[in-house]
């Protein structure tokens, strides 16, 4: 067997050693670059803060109410519309009271007729004693007269002077007007409950009258307005609907877990859409006894004041509640936490300047910090830069500078 040797000219092996040595030089200069990681860093620290209720809500008025007819009629006149400011006991609305009219006028004559009966001159009038009315004298006067006959009539009988058929006479004549006294008595009482029934009826007469003037309950804004002048209206018609705005209701969801936080009296803060550079304020008045088992909320209604009509019913608010829960916490700058595959994560430098990264449990956000309920421990150092390069256990250099 045959060897053969092959022979490299000298300056092809120069050209190979060259090119393999600037091959070599880039990646020694990487490893060269290759080091700790530069990071700013800042300590956990503590601050005692006043504990807070943040909920979401909607503004409702304070009063709201529909304001139906309570008597069949024409509409006559309407007198409110969309947006009105009606004061209390002001005239919304009038309907056609010609009916309503004869009927108080037919009662009246009624009620005044059964009062001339009785001997009364005024609806007030009541009767004290019914033995005194016109009727029941005039039966007692008959009776009086007849018991005396009877008797004049029995002593000349049994002096032999007078006939037994004139006894039979006056005896009977007596006994029918103590029956008819007795009927006239009767029929008084019956009488004096008539008149009362005449009063309540006539009573209630003059309300339907007065129903045909549709007034405002409350002073409150005009929401909706069904009434339309000409339209036939029966009870329970509903013509316009009214909202009472000064003081304004705020409710508000608040997680279960907070319900010892919330007292009635407390301040409410409260921010809207339409002002969002202004704050208004209001207080706490009622909470609800009960939680919403879907939600897991309860809701608290605050009670705020709006003189000038600014907030509107329906309206998406903010609102936030001061506490008397005085806590202290450890927070932590907001840019020493990252959120990695659905969980919060801190880097914490260790005294040896390696990484050992938290699963940390976030509480209150504030304009440049947040709190951290578990995870990390007061004095710790965490790192505020650089976070999407750090791992377990790498290497950082701590640069100058306030990390915060």
């Amino acid at each position: 067997m045959k060897f053969f040797r092959l022979f490299i000219p000298a300056s092809l092996a120069a050209v190979v050693l060259f090119s393999t040595a600037c091959n070599r030089q880039p990646k020694a200069e990487a490893k060269k670059e290759a080091g700790p990681a530069a990071v700013k860093t800042a300590k956990v620290a503590t601050r005692t803060i006043q504990r807070t209720v943040d909920g979401v809500g909607t503004l409702f008025p304070y009063d709201e109410a529909i304001i139906s007819a309570e008597v069949d009629g024409r509409l006559e006149q309407v007198s409110s519309d969309l947006g009105d400011l009606v004061a209390q006991g002001q005239v919304l609305a009038r309907i056609s009271d010609e009916e309503q009219r004869y009927l108080v006028a037919q009662g009246e004559a009624q009620l005044r007729q059964s009062l001339e009966r009785l001997g009364l001159k005024e609806e007030k009038e009541r009767v004290k004693d019914v033995r005194e009315t016109p009727d029941v004298r005039r039966a007692r006067a008959d009776l009086t007269e007849a018991e005396q006959r009877f008797k004049r009539t029995r002593e000349l009988v049994d002096q032999g002077i007078g006939a037994k058929s004139e006894l039979d006479q006056a005896q009977a004549r007596f006994q029918s007007l103590q029956a008819g006294y007795d009927q006239t008595l009767n029929q008084t009482r019956n009488l004096i409950q008539e008149v009362e029934r005449y009063k309540a009826t006539l009573d209630l007469q003059r309300k339907k009258l007065r129903d045909t003037t549709v007034r405002a309950p409350f002073a409150a804004y005009v929401k909706d307005r069904q009434a339309t002048v000409g339209a036939f209206v029966r009870p329970n018609t509903p013509l316009f609907t009214l909202v009472k705005i000064d003081p304004i209701r705020l409710r508000i969801e608040v997680p279960e877990r907070l319900a010892p936080w919330v007292r009635v009296g407390q301040q409410a803060e409260v921010m809207v859409e339409a002002f969002d550079d202004r704050k208004f304020f209001g207080k706490v008045w009622r909470i609800a006894p009960t939680v919403d088992l879907t939600k897991r909320t309860f809701l608290v209604e605050a009670l705020i004041q709006n003189p000038k009509n600014e907030l509107k019913p329906g309206s998406y608010a903010r609102a936030r509640l001061a506490t008397d829960k005085n806590e202290t916490i450890h927070t932590v700058p907001l840019r020493a936490v990252n959120y990695v595959l659905g969980s919060n994560k801190a880097y914490v430098v260790k005294a040896d300047n390696t990484i050992d990264v938290r699963d940390v449990k976030l509480g209150d956000r504030f304009p440049l910090e947040v709190e951290i309920l578990e995870g990390v421990t007061e004095g710790e150092t965490v790192a505020v830069s650089g976070l999407s390069r750090l791992d377990m256990g790498a290497k950082v250099r701590v640069q100058a500078g306030d990390g915060k």
